[in-house]
C-alpha cells in the first residue's frame, strides 16, 4: 500500500484524482496521501487550501454553485465522512480512506514536529482555540504554534479583516488551521488564500470542539461503521436534525440517480473520473 501510494502520488504529481460526489471532486486520497501533499506544499511554498467535506457539505453545495466552485479549486477535498470513501472505493480508488478532520489536524502536527512547522488557530468560540492550543502543546511537546484568534460571530468590517490578515501573516505560520464550521470556513479559505502567506490554510470545523475537550468526539467504531451522524445527532439533536434526517435522505437518493446516469452532475475546475 505504501509503494502503491507513492505510485500514485508521482504520477498524478502530487495532484491525485477527484471523484464527482453530485458535481463535487472529492480527492481521491488517504490520510499519508494528505500529509506528503501538505508536506510538498509547505517544502515548496506553494499555496493551497483544504476542504474537508461530509456528505453535508456536498448537499449544501447542491444548493450553491459558487460553492461548488470553492470546494473544486480547492488543492484538495477531502472525504471526511464514510459514504464518500465507499464511493472513492466504488469507481475503483482502493486506496480511499476516511481523512476526518480532527485526526488529520493530529497527523499533520505529530508528523511536522521534526520538521518545525508552524501552526495556527483560527476560528472556535471564545477560548476554544487558546484550549485547543494548549491540548494539543501538552499532547506533542515542541509544537510550536504560532498564534490563535477567535474571531467575533458577525460579519467583519473591512479593516477588522485587515487587522486579522495583518496579525496571521505577522505570526508566519505554516498552516492556518481553520475551524469556522462548513461552509464558513470554505468560503474564509477561497476568499483570504491571495492575502494570506501561509502556504496551506485547511477548514477542520468540528475539530477545534473536539480535540478542544467542548464536545465528545464518537468512539473509533462508530466513525468507521458510517453512523457518527447518529451519534452526534443524539448530542444536538435540535442543531443537527435537519443536517441529518433530512440532506442524508436526499444524498442518498441523489447518488442512486447518479450512479444509474438517470441525472447528470458536471463537474468543472477539476481533474475529475
Amino acid at each position: 500500500m505504501v509503494q502503491e501510494t507513492s505510485d500514485l502520488l508521482v504520477q498524478n504529481q502530487l495532484t491525485p484524482p477527484r471523484v464527482n460526489v453530485l458535481g463535487v471532486g472529492i480527492s481521491a486520497i488517504n490520510m499519508s496521501m494528505a500529509i506528503q501533499i501538505i508536506d510538498t506544499w509547505i517544502s515548496q511554498r506553494d499555496a493551497h487550501y483544504v476542504c474537508v467535506a461530509t456528505v453535508y457539505t456536498v448537499m449544501q453545495a447542491q444548493r450553491d454553485w459558487r460553492l461548488r466552485k470553492v470546494l473544486n479549486r480547492s488543492g484538495l477535498t477531502t472525504p471526511d465522512g464514510m459514504p464518500l470513501v465507499w464511493l472513492g472505493r466504488f469507481h475503483g480508488y482502493t486506496w480511499v480512506d476516511r481523512v476526518y478532520g480532527p485526526d488529520l489536524l493530529l497527523a499533520v502536527c505529530q508528523h511536522g514536529l521534526s520538521r518545525g512547522y508552524r501552526h495556527f488557530f483560527y476560528g472556535g468560540m471564545p477560548g476554544v482555540a487558546e484550549r485547543l492550543a494548549q491540548r494539543l502543546s501538552q499532547r506533542f511537546p515542541g509544537l510550536v504554534v504560532a498564534g490563535t484568534f477567535s474571531p467575533p460571530f458577525r460579519p467583519l468590517t473591512e479593516s477588522e479583516d485587515a487587522e486579522i490578515v495583518a496579525v496571521l501573516n505577522e505570526a508566519a505560520p505554516d498552516i492556518i488551521w481553520v475551524g469556522l464550521g462548513s461552509p464558513k470556513q470554505d468560503w474564509w479559505m477561497a476568499e483570504h488564500r491571495g492575502r494570506l502567506n501561509a502556504p496551506v490554510l485547511v477548514g477542520v470545523g468540528a475539530a477545534f470542539d473536539f480535540l478542544s475537550g467542548s464536545k465528545t468526539q464518537a468512539p473509533g467504531w462508530v466513525q468507521r461503521s458510517g453512523f457518527e451522524w447518529l451519534f452526534r445527532l443524539l448530542q444536538e439533536p435540535r442543531r443537527l436534525w435537519r443536517r441529518y434526517l433530512i440532506y442524508n435522505p436526499l444524498f442518498v437518493a441523489s447518488i442512486l440517480l447518479q450512479l444509474l446516469h438517470l441525472r447528470n452532475y458536471p463537474l468543472d475546475d477539476t481533474n475529475s473520473i
